[in-house]
């Protein structure tokens, strides 16, 4: 997905910008292109129901015209602090804080969460790309920590079950499927999400919601994440809101949204996938209200909406 000279004109107005205090109304469904350090101090007490953050890694990386140069585990530490402790008073009581990382910042996001929130959990998930080593691991995942402001926060975990294919189809004494059910497209269970994802894949060049940014993160993960931690019509959070998939997702699930992003193409071209999820609302791999495996496509497209669902385990 890219943008025309002609889209970048007729996006940028619509862009938010806030130098005064700002209320909920007047912050609520907005991408804000602006620098988050500028506009934090702008945003309303207590509006946010879940923050996504994802920041930049501890790496020398290129975004768009900006770069972001590697440095020491404590200085990043204290660089992720900054920001993130001036979060604290966005979020409502029952707020839910999700902040990736790669294994050289996950560390430092943990000690830095853990100062202002309550660590609940860290989902590893596997990116299924990445440069092969000779002498080290492949790179292939990625974390995210899950934070909540308190010990009474949302939780749906009906919400966000996987379908997987069943191998070994067990029956009891009298021949009955043991937890899984049969349909015209194959057996399947739906089973309890774990903390290691390995059903995503990064948006690659054929998907329609890739964009140029470095580290877009893919749909179905922010899908998974709104899912659980998040009702409809609750306010989601995204400081470093990239080319718009934390919002895009939001919309097409129906929560409000702000996003924050200081580089304005990428705000436009946050703008124009908000414009399309209004026309489109699918999410790649989240079918019938739950997730897929990988390379199930063809399955996904015989499920019937109104066939029997698969047993939970």
């Amino acid at each position: 997905m890219t943008l025309s000279d002609d889209e970048l004109r007729r996006y940028k107005p619509s862009l938010a910008k806030f130098e005064l205090p700002a209320t909920l109304e007047q912050v609520r469904n907005k991408v804000v292109c602006q620098d988050i350090f500028t506009v934090l101090p702008h945003l309303p007490d207590q509006s946010v129901d879940l923050m996504f953050a994802d920041p930049p890694y501890n790496l020398t990386k290129n975004f768009n015209y900006r770069k972001f140069k590697k440095t020491s585990t404590d200085e990043y530490a204290q660089w992720l602090d900054s920001w993130l402790a001036k979060t604290v008073r966005l979020l409502k009581p029952t707020a839910s804080v999700y902040l990736c990382g790669d294994w050289r910042c996950s560390a430092s996001i943990h000690r830095v969460g853990e100062k202002n929130f309550t660590a609940q959990n860290r989902i590893t998930w596997e990116r299924e790309k990445g440069r092969g080593a000779k002498s080290n691991w492949k790179n292939c995942s990625e974390d995210i920590w899950f934070f909540t402001v308190s010990d009474d926060y949302y939780f749906n975990v009906d919400e966000v079950m996987l379908k997987k294919q069943v191998i070994a189809p067990y029956t009891d004494h009298n021949g009955a499927p043991k937890d899984w059910s049969e349909s015209d497209n194959g057996r399947f269970r739906l089973t309890h999400p774990s903390n290691l994802w390995t059903d995503l894949t990064v948006p690659y060049w054929s998907m329609p919601e890739n964009t140029n940014h470095p580290t877009q993160k893919p749909e179905k993960l922010l899908a998974k994440i709104i899912l659980a931690s998040s009702r409809e019509g609750d306010l989601v959070f995204d400081p470093f809101n990239g080319s718009g998939t934390t919002i895009v997702v939001a919309r097409k699930l129906g929560r409000d949204y702000l996003g924050v992003e200081i580089d304005e193409t990428y705000c436009c071209l946050a703008r124009k996938r908000l414009e399309m999820a209004a026309v489109d609302s699918s999410i790649q791999g989240y079918v019938d209200g739950v997730f897929w495996e990988r390379n199930t496509l063809s399955k996904q497209k015989k499920s019937n909406h109104k066939g029997t669902k698969a047993q939970r385990s």
